[in-house]
């Protein structure tokens, strides 16, 4: 199996790259980027795509069994742009879905969030919903969405206030309803996997 993978410099993303790697299950792992990456693996095939670029976006995705998207920005790198947010988080992967479609890959997994709602007033919720009511439009076999909460673990990048709410929610995540709690990214991954290999259809 060809498993591709949006979002591999992530922190999701990271810890499902590392996961395919060592599965015996996937016969290649394909990433696509958008700079330079440095790891090399012998299964492991890196394409640098224009996520702008139709096209290139579309033939990058030619040969893949299933498709993982972790794709993601936040506020601060698009220094509060909501339209640039928008071409990253939805433009990505909705058109990603859409190529699979293209493609005959029938299977999609991608990353949202709890709450995620396209009637919410709340921008990042709201996001996430319409991104989610675009991805099932599309017609596909097979789409798994996974909506973490706070995600735990090692990023790259520091997000201060996202820091002390790592530190702390574990700490009285019993008070918080099971869907609310803070979740290792490395389990998302996991999820994100096993989902896959199950052969669930829906």
């Amino acid at each position: 199996m060809k498993a591709t993978v949006i979002g591999a410099t992530g922190l999701i993303g990271g810890y499902l790259l590392e996961l395919l790697l060592k599965d015996d299950h996937f016969d290649s792992v394909r990433v696509l980027v958008r700079r330079p990456f440095e790891p090399d693996y012998p299964k492991l095939e890196k394409k640098l795509v224009d996520f702008t670029d139709a096209e290139s976006f579309r033939l990058a995705l030619e040969g893949s069994d299933m498709v993982f998207c972790c794709i993601g920005t936040t506020q601060k790198k698009v220094k509060g742009d909501k339209e640039a947010y928008r071409k990253i988080d939805y433009d990505i992967t909705v058109n990603a879905a859409r190529f699979c479609k293209l493609n005959g890959c029938e299977t999609f997994v991608f990353v949202s969030s709890v709450g995620a709602n396209s009637k919410s007033n709340n921008f990042y919720l709201k996001l996430k919903g319409e991104i989610e009511d675009a991805v099932k439009a599309v017609g596909l076999k097979n789409v798994h969405i996974m909506q973490p909460s706070l995600l735990l673990g090692n990023r790259k990048e520091s997000r201060f206030g996202e820091k002390i709410a790592q530190w702390v929610m574990p700490v009285f995540s019993f008070f918080i309803p099971k869907k609310y709690r803070p979740i290792h990214a490395r389990r998302v991954a996991e999820m994100m996997i096993n989902t896959v290999k199950s052969d669930r259809h829906g």
